[in-house]
């Protein structure tokens, strides 16, 4: 089914790592505009920036040409978040979907705040531990609007639809499709970010597939953005033990 592929470059949990995105020729691609954001009628694709039970905080980089996947900074500093026992990093697969955006200049009605630049956010709630890179089929079953620093950061919770329990999660119609229709909303948004009818706040909407946008450009041009970054790490990486520990809450 996937017709996606990912290719890493240089090595995991350091400043220069990146996961980029291929399609079915193996031609480089973008994962924040080349994939559609539909996999079938009210099923989304979602790119997996986070796998289950891992914890280097990584997402898709909108400012970089081809907006590969890279390990989040914080003053200067790789992100992780902590592990909380008895479980290991974020507790679902995490990441967005594709085409859509949280425009900062949008004021949302239902939060009285601005989008965080971003594409919209899903926790995939499968049982599969999904892979860095990997696009995978969602059913959407609700949305949790957070608000992050004054800004609105959706959070759409989804479940794999190749997921053995998929069938018995459906979520409460009113709640499922009020989510979809967030998600519309945000790719109505995207369109007019890739169309350059709104302005991209320093996004690149460098992309190989979206023919009325005036940043498409071809594969020879994506590749040789590809070529000049280190090569990938052959030796296995593992996360830094200080910040591979286990966190503990305790009851007062």
């Amino acid at each position: 089914m996937n017709d996606f592929s990912s290719e890493e470059r240089a090595a995991p949990f350091t400043l220069e790592y990146r996961v980029f995105l291929k399609n079915e020729k193996g031609q480089y691609i973008s994962p924040f505009h080349d994939v559609p954001i539909y996999a079938d009628k009210d099923v989304f694709h979602m790119v997996v920036e986070v796998p289950r039970w891992s914890n280097a905080k990584m997402e898709i980089a909108t400012k970089d040409p081809l907006n590969p996947i890279k390990q989040d900074v914080k003053k200067g500093k790789l992100r992780y978040v902590a592990n909380l026992f008895p479980y290991k990093g974020y507790i679902w697969n995490y990441g967005a979907i594709p085409q859509t955006w949280e425009d900062p200049g949008h004021n949302d009605k239902h939060t009285g705040c601005c989008g965080d630049n971003d594409p919209i956010d899903v926790c995939e709630i499968g049982s599969k531990v999904c892979a860095r890179g990997e696009i995978i089929r969602v059913k959407v079953l609700g949305v949790l609007a957070m608000i992050d620093e004054g800004e609105t950061d959706w959070k759409v919770i989804a479940i794999n639809v190749d997921d053995p329990d998929a069938a018995n999660y459906n979520g409460k119609p009113h709640l499922s499709d009020f989510a979809i229709d967030i998600i519309k909303s945000t790719h109505d948004h995207w369109r007019a970010l890739v169309t350059k009818k709104t302005d991209g706040k320093g996004i690149s909407c460098m992309n190989t597939t979206v023919s009325e946008s005036p940043f498409k450009c071809d594969p020879d041009a994506a590749k040789a953005i590809v070529d000049a970054l280190p090569p990938p790490c052959e030796s296995a990486c593992t996360v830094p033990t200080d910040v591979d520990k286990w966190f503990h809450h305790q009851k007062n």
